[in-house]
């Protein structure tokens, strides 16, 4: 039984985002790369290393919905949106020192990081029933 959508609404959203997020690099941003294979390799792992972190993400929310004590899981919620924030601030700091005119670009990327955040945040909200049953 699902003891917590918030979190399950977070892990399949990371799971799409980590199936668009791999398909963006395949298909739109790795082939327009003009540079040596070398160089070519690292932009390809180190994009997919976002990709596996956001199935790894995914994962971890799907099974953390269905879990009873929600209080065992909040570091681990915590942890992840607090990732989901640095990610950011690197995509934005990023964005702003190197190309100030592509912050429109980076604005459907923002927003689905703060609705991601903002579904963990409220997932962290979420009472156990066994501990409100404990104080009754």
């Amino acid at each position: 039984m699902i003891k917590n959508y918030y979190y399950l609404i977070a892990g399949i959203l990371a799971l799409v985002f980590s199936v668009t997020h791999a398909l963006n690099g395949q298909n739109t941003v790795l082939p327009s790369l003009n540079v040596d294979k070398d160089t070519k390799a690292i932009f390809f792992y180190v994009w997919h290393i976002v990709t596996a972190e956001n199935i790894l993400f995914g994962i971890a929310f799907l099974f953390m919905s269905f879990q009873s004590n929600l209080s065992k899981v909040r570091f681990a919620a915590w942890l992840i949106a607090i990732l989901m924030i640095v990610r950011w601030i690197v995509i934005f700091g990023g964005t702003l020192l190197y190309s100030t005119s592509g912050l429109k670009n980076i604005l459907i990327d923002s927003i689905a990081i703060v609705i991601y955040v903002s579904l963990v945040m409220l997932g962290t909200r979420v009472k156990d029933k066994q501990l409100e049953n404990k104080h009754l």
